[in-house]
């Protein structure tokens, strides 16, 4: 998988630490990618203790760094979802049209970017069985 472009690079290193984790199955457009150093598992302590991340513009620029820092965890990237998908309770879907930004891990950008149909067609009462072949690409 060939790992999507950020939304703004001149924007890369300006976005809040504290991010969503995981959720809302699908993404509008990647803000930057990060690598997260832990202190205890041998990072540098840039930050008297604490765990802090280096932000980049490109997912092969944060893969080669955190393979080459120890105490660094694998990319993650930092997402932006303007609307998405919520599972309050497993099998119940719950469309939000509301802004979030969320860490992912990279992998989860292999589904589909959203477009104006994905939600609507996830939630419809014809959906597939299987919605998650929606997000998928597959339905």
């Amino acid at each position: 998988m060939k790992a999507p472009p950020v939304l703004d690079p001149a924007l890369v290193g300006t976005y809040p630490p504290e991010a969503n984790a995981g959720g809302g199955y699908v993404w509008d457009a990647v803000l930057e990618y990060r690598v997260w150093c832990y202190p205890e598992r041998g990072a540098a302590d840039l930050a008297d203790g604490s765990d802090y991340y280096y932000p980049f513009e490109t997912y092969e620029e944060a893969l080669a760094f955190s393979q080459e820092t120890q105490g660094a965890e694998e990319p993650l990237a930092l997402i932006v979802q303007e609307e998405y998908i919520d599972e309050p309770e497993e099998g119940r879907y719950v469309h939000v049209k509301a802004r979030r930004v969320a860490e992912w891990p990279v992998a989860f950008l292999s589904r589909p970017k959203r477009t104006p149909r994905t939600i609507p067609d996830f939630m419809a009462a014809d959906a597939p069985k299987n919605k998650l072949d929606i997000l998928r690409g597959l339905a």
